[in-house]
């Protein structure tokens, strides 16, 4: 892979080998984006996880404490609380009809659906449709939920999912190079509490085997988890 003069520049601060104190990391992140524009700070970790094994299949959201800078759409989808979801600021409210325009129209103008748990016989209707895309509203990351009004609060405060792929992987963005580093320092070091919390039982020997943060098209920073 060839690399442009930027990043191999951005490169040389980080020691390749070195594995980074969370306030270290997160202080050299800000000073490794080859890009002009306010970049993501993404953490990654590769997990000794077995995602075909139904307890390991490892998936949450969690309040980044200072939120991660991205401002989501949100579709609420309900027939009994349409004005407690519009209160709550969904981007997008309304029922069937809502769904009908995504089936129809192609329509995908939201990041988010949040749904209370009557419209979910409907919704499952389209599972293929949303499936694929990470679209579809689950209890276990707060998106199906009779109090839809906190829900789409919480999501728009700075709340976000963890979800495990196929190969062992998580991938949070969990702020803005412009954010102050102690708010990284934040966001980065209660990502990895909870993704430590939420080891399972069946997990034997090393749990997470690789930690790194990185800004967009910047290179990786390896960190020690806490309390390791």
């Amino acid at each position: 892979m060839k690399f442009g003069k930027k990043y191999k520049a951005v490169r040389e601060l980080v020691e390749k080998n070195k594995i980074y104190a969370l306030e270290e990391a997160c202080e050299l992140v800000k000073k490794t984006s080859p890009v002009k524009f306010d970049a993501t700070v993404d953490a990654s970790f590769n997990l000794n996880v077995n995602p075909r094994m139904a307890d390991q299949q490892i998936r949450g959201t969690i309040n980044l404490p200072h939120g991660n800078g991205k401002t989501k759409k949100i579709l609420a989808i309900t027939n009994t609380k349409l004005e407690e979801a519009k209160e709550a600021g969904a981007d997008f409210v309304g029922g069937v009809d809502m769904l009908e325009k995504i089936k129809n129209e192609n329509w995908f103008g939201f990041d988010v659906i949040v749904a209370t748990p009557e419209m979910m016989a409907e919704l499952g209707k389209m599972g293929r449709l949303l499936g694929p895309r990470g679209l579809m509203p689950n209890p276990k990351t707060g998106t199906v939920a009779v109090d839809i009004g906190r829900a789409i609060e919480e999501i728009k405060r700075g709340k976000v999912e963890y979800r495990v792929d196929k190969d062992g992987n998580i991938h949070v963005s969990i702020a803005r190079v412009s954010f102050e580093t102690e708010k990284i320092v934040d966001n980065l070091r209660a990502l990895c509490e909870t993704i430590i919390k939420v080891r399972p039982a069946s997990v034997k020997g090393t749990y997470v085997k690789n930690a790194v943060i990185h800004t967009t098209m910047g290179p990786s920073i390896k960190i020690a988890m806490p309390g390791r």
